[in-house]
């Protein structure tokens, strides 16, 4: 039985780069966002029943993210529906992957870990964490985004503190050296758990 390690984190908090130094180190890494775009690829699970409820959100075959969060935002309904269908679809992918599985540590990466309950399902969460100044800088340089986006994300999410009171880890982002020993260091803690247990 594998140990599940949920990681997550606010926007701009280094969870990707987090994610790819587990990934170094031999683990497995389900990615939410990514079984998501999977299944609003050309051909893709999502593609079909969304067809049929938001036509106007496929195009070219694939679900158009751009028109979803336009249909979002004029009516907040169409959330709970495409939630409804998406996520079942995205259980049964994670699902899929952790029967892939024989190592003895698999990580979950959602962002929306918290808030959507998924810790009820793990055996432990690492939130990864930098300042706050940090945060908005890294956001910001992306050129993808204005402040207020930006704040608008993070009204939606719950705030950083919280998410570090609830972690069994906390995995401090503001420099990739520390965060990288950081991660071996939950890595072996867990190891050091299961060969306990």
């Amino acid at each position: 039985m594998s140990y599940k390690l949920g990681l997550t984190g606010s926007i701009g908090m280094g969870k990707s780069t987090t994610a790819a130094m587990f990934r170094d180190a031999g683990l497995p890494v389900w990615d939410a966002d990514a079984a998501v775009h999977r299944l609003y690829a050309v051909g893709g699970a999502a593609v079909a029943p969304l067809a049929k409820l938001y036509p106007m959100a496929i195009v070219d075959g694939l679900v158009d993210r751009s028109v979803l969060k336009r249909l979002i935002d004029q009516d907040r309904s169409v959330l709970t529906s495409l939630e409804q269908i998406v996520h079942p679809l995205v259980a049964a992918d994670r699902a899929a992957f952790v029967d892939e599985q024989t190592a003895d540590i698999i990580v979950f990466d959602i962002p929306l870990l918290f808030e959507t309950g998924a810790d009820a399902w793990l055996d432990g969460v690492a939130v990864v964490s930098a300042p706050q100044s940090v945060q908005t800088e890294r956001v910001m340089s992306r050129g993808t985004m204005t402040a207020e986006q930006l704040e608008t994300i993070r009204s939606r999410q719950m705030p950083d503190a919280e998410k570090r009171a609830r972690a069994d880890f906390v995995i401090d982002t503001l420099t990739m050296d520390g965060a990288r020993a950081t991660v071996q260091q939950v890595i072996e803690q867990i190891r050091k758990g299961l060969a306990d247990a």
